[in-house]
């Protein structure tokens, strides 16, 4: 058409991203102000019956502290806290607690996070305030080579005192497993990065271990294995889930040889269906979709025996690639179909990792294992934080006393509770 109804405008570059992120930081300034007023006046309030003899409150609300800033994930934002006097003789009085701001935050734990990233992504110290300064303004130039490499340096610590903690106060029923390949070059040839999740007697969540390997072998998981359990960690894992990497399988034997094992299905179904060809993988997916979510065991093993029967002609090694680890697959209905969702798959360790997961490009760093485990260990805490916790968590207690479960469905009372144990 000749001439348009609509007229295309155009902005200076920069201003309509710039304006609105000012105007989300004044939001965020002034929400943070209110509540850390709040926060005092509650603070101050809650003390309102201390007075002296002549009736005087004795905490009160003196003015602010000096403007300090924080810096953020819209960047660095001043702010001035109340100040709280407390005028109670000394061995009476109280340090205000500050939750929302305490007196030596710098940075949010969000921008905190985002260093560990940045650095598995071989993004050097040197280099990371560019793109610091591209997400947070110029206030990012801040976070210097020398504070990054101080808080390398800090998590170092952290993890290597983590990975000394007992274990002897813990149980975990279900313990997942899984080998975690990152885009860096560490030295003696140690890539991956072995992980252990596990989930306690209540329902909930943890990481368990986190060590590198050479390639997920035997060695390396039995190294990791009789750590946990040096630690304290006697009590054998009523179940375990992983892939089909031997390493962890045959360590697992040796360490905990009454553990039962789960293979993971979401890995079982991509190895088969990378054996068939591209026009198959749909209806293979449904086949395979079908054992892993029938209702009953007995239904499962039709469905099984199904995709054997429609594959065993032409593509041998897809179905034998199944069948290998028939009984493995299908571990899951002896235990509450609550957990279901649960216990089929690794997928707990593979959604804490999956944006660095499996990256095959190298990074001009040589990154050094103490380094990048200090790493893989902030990302899991901040992870862990998210967990949620299983379904079903009730009959966790279930599981740990032997009580038998058919289908998902409770059958009969509990079994010699200490037959799993070593």
């Amino acid at each position: 058409m000749g001439n348009s109804m609509t007229e295309t405008v155009k902005f200076p570059s920069g201003v309509c991203g710039d304006a609105l992120t000012e105007v989300l930081r004044a939001g965020a300034q002034r929400l943070l102000a209110e509540a850390v007023r709040i926060e005092a006046e509650a603070w101050v309030a809650a003390r309102a019956d201390q007075v002296d003899a002549q009736g005087h409150r004795q905490v009160v609300r003196n003015g602010y502290l000096p403007e300090r800033h924080v810096m953020t994930g819209i960047g660095m934002l001043p702010i001035r806290q109340p100040r709280v006097e407390d005028r109670r003789p000394a061995d009476q009085r109280e340090a205000f607690d500050r939750k929302i701001l305490p007196p030596y935050l710098r940075r949010t734990q969000s921008l905190d996070e985002a260093i560990p990233w940045m650095y598995l992504y071989g993004i050097s110290t040197n280099d990371m305030s560019e793109p610091l300064e591209s997400l947070l303004g110029p206030a990012a130039k801040g976070v210097s080579a020398s504070t990054v490499s101080r808080l390398v340096a800090a998590w170092q610590k952290q993890y290597a005192d983590w990975n000394k903690r007992s274990l002897a106060d813990k149980r975990y029923v279900y313990i997942w497993a899984d080998g975690i390949y990152f885009n860096i070059r560490m030295e003696d040839n140690r890539a991956c990065i072995l992980v252990l999740l596990g989930a306690t007697e209540t329902g909930e969540k943890e990481i368990l271990a986190i060590t590198d390997g050479y390639r997920e072998s035997e060695q390396s998981w039995t190294g990791l294995l009789l750590d946990v359990k040096s630690r304290g960690l006697t009590m054998a894992p009523k179940l375990a889930i992983g892939d089909g990497a031997l390493g962890f399988w045959m360590a697992l034997e040796k360490i905990y040889p009454n553990t039962r094992q789960q293979r993971c299905w979401v890995h079982k179904a991509a190895n088969v269906v990378s054996k068939l060809p591209d026009r198959l993988g749909k209806e293979a997916n449904h086949r395979l979709r079908q054992i892993w979510m029938a209702a009953t065991k007995a239904d499962a093993n039709k469905a099984f025996d199904m995709f054997i029967e429609t594959y065993q002609d032409k593509y041998s090694s897809a179905v034998e690639c199944l069948k290998k680890d028939r009984e493995r697959l299908l571990t899951f209905y002896d235990f509450p179909a609550k957990h279901w969702t649960h216990i089929r798959t690794s997928n707990p360790i593979e959604s804490m990792f999956s944006t660095v997961r499996l990256r095959h490009n190298k990074t001009r760093n040589n990154a050094s294992r103490v380094a990048c485990l200090a790493m893989v260990y902030k990302l899991g805490q901040s992870a862990q934080r998210n967990f949620q916790r299983l379904n079903g968590a009730e009959q966790m207690k279930d599981v740990v006393v032997g009580i038998i479960y058919e289908d998902g469905i409770k059958k009969s009372a509990a079994r010699n509770s200490f037959a799993h144990n070593i």
